[in-house]
């Protein structure tokens, strides 16, 4: 038998923003790559991150965490000419650095990006696919529609590309074509700290940065107005672009730290999301984890995920939702039933799974392109 040489890179650079879930994403990335020998160095872009994140990374061995700041993409005083900026001082710093492939983790990162090294895109959303599932019927404004020639000229430059879901990579091929190299790699969680036996508790839990549209506040919140069991959202409610919802009926609890959110997922026997558009959902995935029952919008994603272990409703229909949520408050044998099945189903969602299947993707990256790096071989 004869053994098979994998290229592994021996010091990474990814990209990471500190204002949704791309951040936990790379920071579990980034733990579960250390524990295999590959430094990371974790480049925050937009806003700085708080304290207590900044403080998470520092534990991580093998991970240097630079803020470089700038403009995200998506944020709303993004222009064209800002972001044809950031490229250029990546690949500089990715010099300066001496890493051997950047993990880059918005597309239009990677336009046009005058480096020699391979080049990973990791396309967690972006607005083209955003738009298609939550304003649909609405034509693009034409003021983004340099976002969409970025993007897909980003994702034609990089070298790997990675969905983290198969919906999602059907979604990139109908908003931009055809795209080379493109795999999925589901996202993964190593789940929340377990705080003991939670307490008794007769609620719904949400979750999310609900000053998007697409997690469809809107809905969750006329829900709450309709069933028996009161619906806690975790999660900003204003945005960095200055937006601004507000929570009639649902009880907003805030941004919550790791342990506060740990404790108040152990104790909710039902998660929801009616989210129009979520390429995957560590929210849901985190609650599957914590053994909740999960009530969850009809869309391919989460159908792909969580198929036979979750009650689906139409991701509009706030009377579906709120039906679906009184019916598991009236049966706790079907809420432990659907508990069971979420956190069976979690466990395929794991981080070790992950990093491998990313570690693949690095090394088809690494084979593609004849940049002299220093690797390992595993």
């Amino acid at each position: 038998m004869r053994l098979v040489m994998t290229p592994t890179p021996r010091r990474v650079m990814m990209t990471v923003d500190a204002v949704g879930g791309v951040w936990r994403y790379a920071v579990d990335l980034c733990r579960s790559l250390s524990e295999r020998g590959v430094e990371t160095v974790l480049v925050v872009m937009g806003p700085p991150p708080s304290p207590d994140l900044e403080a998470e990374v520092r534990t991580i061995g093998g991970v240097q965490l630079v803020v470089l700041g700038g403009s995200l993409d998506w944020m709303a005083d993004a222009g064209e000419a800002d972001i044809a900026t950031i490229p250029p001082r990546l690949a500089a710093l990715a010099a300066e650095l001496d890493v051997d492939l950047l993990h880059l983790n918005l597309p239009t990162q990677a336009v046009d990006i005058p480096t020699d090294k391979p080049v990973v895109v990791a396309a967690h959303s972006c607005l083209a696919t955003w738009w298609n599932m939550v304003r649909g019927d609405e034509p693009f404004p034409q003021a983004w529609r340099w976002h969409l020639a970025a993007t897909r000229a980003g994702l034609q430059r990089a070298d790997a590309v990675i969905a983290p879901s198969r919906a999602h990579a059907s979604g990139i091929r109908a908003a931009y074509g055809h795209i080379d190299y493109l795999h999925t790699v589901h996202n993964a969680s190593a789940g929340i700290a377990d705080t003991g036996a939670p307490s008794p508790a007769a609620f719904a839990l949400a979750a999310g940065r609900w000053w998007d549209d697409a997690k469809n506040l809107a809905t969750l919140d006329e829900a709450a107005g309709l069933c028996r069991w009161p619906i806690r959202i975790a999660g900003a409610l204003n945005g960095p672009g200055g937006e601004r919802r507000e929570a009639t009926h649902a009880q907003p609890v805030g941004h919550l730290s790791r342990p506060d959110m740990a404790r108040l997922v152990r104790s909710a026997p039902i998660f929801v999301s009616p989210a129009l558009y979520e390429p995957f959902g560590l929210a849901v995935l985190e609650a599957a984890l914590g053994g909740s029952a999960l009530v969850l919008s009809d869309i391919a994603s989460f159908r792909e995920l969580w198929s036979d272990a979750a009650v689906f409703v139409p991701a509009r229909d706030a009377a579906a939702l709120a039906a679906a949520i009184d019916r598991l408050a009236d049966d706790p044998d079907e809420r432990q039933r659907l508990g069971h099945a979420a956190h069976d189903r979690a466990q395929r969602y794991n981080l070790s799974a992950q990093a491998d299947a990313t570690l693949a993707v690095y090394a088809e990256a690494v084979q593609r392109v004849p940049a002299p790096v220093q690797l390992q071989t595993a």
